[in-house]
């Protein structure tokens, strides 16, 4: 095994927020990872208990009871932490475990926002201090891996934020499209809205409906700003309207730009395909062919189609990611591989789950 843990130990991972959707899925991953070792999982609200109470599927998988959040305590087992946190939780947190020594992949929104006034806006929590959201490496992998690679402190993107950036970034980079007309529809399976119940959850609600909800005042839509403003040197604003639907898992991000130029979908499947070469988890469809939510189901992969309509001048980039993979567990493993300078697609290399 290659870094400084030797050639046959394995770094320790401490698990936050064991019992939610992305700690749990975080387990489900990291038990096939070659290099890592589980060896805390932890929650504020149930330690003391085995893990399997609260996730019988994990019996005689995990076989530990949850710990509780102590800095020091979390330094004694483990190298690396994930924070699958809530919002407000992590920006408490996480300075603690740097300041442990440890290295921390951070699953909440808290570090995403690099203006702290953006974030206290749009997330109505206290921001974190400035000096940890400078530190916080946002780690979108296929864009920003080479400064993932040995650091200390990474900040792991929005479910939302990786699917629509990574249908948007080749076309916006290479200048095809105009950042000013982009319009973002973005639709996600109830999962994304945690374990916690909620009438926005329930299945008598959500069952056989389909709704829109936070329009025009979801709290990822800065960080989509951020990033395309980043990408281009100038102010980004998006329309960004976000839709829940009667799935469990998955996120399909529609999204509509005014051409600068004309273009057809063979120039678009080339163009993107020669930005993600050699990157292991975007896979670009050929012409006429538009990925679908179940295509992805259960792994890391990011399928993108596009419809280029001359007629319009506009063309309409179509994205699918499990939200629990590739917007949040397995993108953080992703990232953990990427700053320990292990290979990018070690331990992920699931095949998606059909049907």
């Amino acid at each position: 095994m290659p870094g400084e843990y030797g050639e046959t130990s394995k770094i320790r991972i401490a698990i936050v927020g064991s019992t939610g959707y992305g700690g749990v899925e975080l387990i489900r991953l990291l038990q096939a990872h070659p290099f890592a070792e589980i060896t805390s999982v932890i929650s504020s609200s149930s330690a003391g208990t085995p893990i399997s109470e609260g996730f019988p599927h994990l019996t005689d998988i995990i076989v530990r009871d949850l710990d509780g959040v102590n800095a020091a305590e979390i330094a004694d087992k483990a190298d690396v932490v994930f924070t699958a946190t809530p919002s407000g939780v992590s920006s408490k947190l996480v300075p603690g475990l740097l300041e442990a020594g440890l290295k921390v992949i951070d699953l909440s929104g808290d570090f995403r926002i690099k203006d702290g006034g953006t974030y206290e806006k749009w997330y109505k929590h206290p921001a974190p201090e400035q000096s940890y959201l400078e530190k916080a490496v946002y780690g979108l992998c296929e864009i920003f891996g080479e400064e993932a690679k040995d650091v200390d402190f990474i900040s792991n993107p929005g479910c939302y934020p990786t699917a629509t950036l990574l249908g948007l970034i080749p076309a916006i980079s290479s200048g095809w499209i105009d950042p000013k007309s982009i319009i973002i529809d973005a639709k996600s399976g109830v999962s994304g809205a945690g374990r916690g119940t909620s009438l926005t959850s329930h299945y008598a609600e959500i069952n056989e409906n389909f709704k829109a909800y936070k329009v025009n005042k979801h709290q990822h839509i800065p960080e989509i700003e951020q990033v395309l403003g980043q990408v281009t040197g100038e102010p980004v604003t998006v329309t960004f309207t976000t839709q829940l639907v009667p799935m469990t898992r998955g996120i399909m991000s529609t999204m509509y730009a005014q051409m600068n130029g004309v273009y057809n979908n063979e120039d678009f499947v080339e163009l993107y395909r020669q930005y993600y070469k050699g990157r292991p988890f975007v896979r670009v469809r050929d012409k006429g062919i538009w990925p679908a939510t179940k295509e992805v189901y259960g792994s890391n992969y990011c399928d993108i189609g596009f419809a280029a309509d001359e007629r319009t001048g506009r063309v309409t980039i179509i994205t699918v990611i499990d939200n629990i993979v590739k917007g949040a567990a397995g993108q953080a493993i992703q990232n953990l591989n990427l700053m320990m300078g292990w290979e990018e697609n070690l331990g992920l290399g699931y095949t998606p789950v059909y049907p």
